[in-house]
């Protein structure tokens, strides 16, 4: 038998099923104990985009557990020992959809954090610590956006390829690069809102 061939036949899948089990169990772990140590109208919290905010922090958590996930089998397949390919491919898709879902809360409660009023977060920043605003919150915002591309583009070229893939070390590269790149993206810009809406709620 061929060194390619020994090579494919390690590439066994993990069962997908169970894959997608643990991330559940890890979103309905993490919802529990929200909703166990916290009233949910605190959860959501005053005013018309409350509602707008809990989702984006909920998708944002869900997109964070996930990635962790991706950047693991991303490193599996950059070392090419990667044995869950099929799961890389549905885990790719997974944080393509929670990225957009994500930007999409996430555009609507900048509408009051800019708000042309004296008392919006922004006005707040600008007046007590102007370099929030122009430093941490611009950079978190525009850097939040890259996200989705960089998943996209990972998801493309793995459902391109498919175990294609997994013989051409270039593409391996790339598609752990992105991956990568998608998860420090989003840890940074994870990690600059829960500050700024720490230092000033909407």
């Amino acid at each position: 038998m061929s060194s390619n061939q020994e090579n494919l036949n390690h590439h066994q899948s993990w069962p997908t099923r169970s894959l997608i089990l643990v991330v559940l169990v890890f979103l309905l772990l993490a919802i529990v104990t929200i909703l166990l140590t916290a009233p949910f109208a605190a959860i959501l919290g005053p005013g018309t985009y409350a509602l707008a905010g809990a989702a984006h922090g909920l998708f944002a958590f869900f997109l964070l557990i996930v990635s962790t996930i991706a950047l693991y089998l991303a490193f599996r397949l950059f070392t090419n020992r990667i044995k869950a390919f099929p799961d890389l491919q549905l885990i790719s898709t997974v944080i393509s959809v929670l990225s957009f879902i994500a930007i999409c809360f996430g555009n609507w409660i900048y509408i009051p954090y800019r708000a042309a009023t004296s008392n919006s977060p922004k006005a707040y920043f600008l007046a007590n610590m102007p370099e929030v605003h122009r430093v941490f919150f611009e950079f978190k915002e525009y850097i939040a956006l890259f996200t989705l591309p960089l998943s996209v583009a990972a998801a493309f070229i793995l459902w391109r390829y498919g175990k294609e893939l997994l013989e051409r070390r270039d593409l391996r590269n790339l598609v752990s690069l992105l991956l990568l790149l998608h998860f420090i993206c989003f840890t940074i810009a994870f990690g600059l809102g829960a500050a700024v809406t720490k230092l000033r709620p909407i």
